[in-house]
C-alpha cells in the first residue's frame, strides 16, 4: 500500500525516489539568484530564486525555497516552489511539499497534505501522440439495447 493517497496520477505510480544517485546539492545556508542547469539528480535545501534550464531529476527539499521558472525532466517538491514548472516526464507534491503557481507535466502526483494552488496542464507525454481526439463532427448515438 502507498505512503498516502494521491490525487491527478495519470498512469502507473513510480517509487517517490530517483535510483540514480545524487550529483548536485544546495544546502540549507545557500542562497542563490540567476539562471542553473544541470544533469543527473538535484537536490535542492535552500533558496533559489531564478530559472533552471532543461534538466534532469530536480529534488526541492523541506526546507527549500524555489521561485521563479523550472523546467526539468522529473520535480520532486518537499519544500516550497513559487512560478511555472514545465515537467518533461513527471512532477510529485510530497506531504510536506506545497506548490503555487502553473504547471505542466504529463504525470502530477499529489500525496496527501500536499498543496496545490495553480493551473495545471496534462499533456506532452508519449501518450499524447497516440490518444484518440474526440471529433467535432461525431454526433451523440443514442443506445439500445
Amino acid at each position: 500500500m502507498s505512503a498516502g493517497k494521491s490525487i491527478f496520477n495519470k498512469g502507473a505510480p513510480k517509487p517517490p525516489t530517483p535510483s540514480e544517485e545524487i550529483s548536485g546539492y544546495f544546502g540549507k545556508e545557500v542562497v542563490f539568484e540567476g539562471k542553473m542547469s544541470f544533469e543527473g539528480v538535484f537536490r535542492l535545501e535552500g533558496r533559489f530564486t531564478g530559472e533552471i534550464f532543461e534538466s534532469g531529476t530536480l529534488i526541492v527539499g523541506e526546507t527549500a525555497v524555489v521561485k521563479g521558472k523550472i523546467e526539468a525532466h522529473t520535480i520532486i517538491i518537499n519544500g516550497r516552489v513559487e512560478g511555472e514548472i514545465r515537467a518533461k516526464e513527471r512532477v510529485e507534491v510530497h506531504p510536506t511539499g506545497k506548490f503555487y503557481g502553473n504547471l505542466l507535466t504529463p504525470v502530477f502526483t499529489i500525496n496527501e497534505g500536499g498543496i496545490f494552488d495553480g493551473q495545471c496542464k496534462m499533456e506532452g507525454g508519449a501518450d499524447k501522440e497516440n490518444s484518440p481526439r474526440p471529433s467535432s463532427q461525431q454526433q451523440d448515438q443514442p443506445v439500445t439495447t
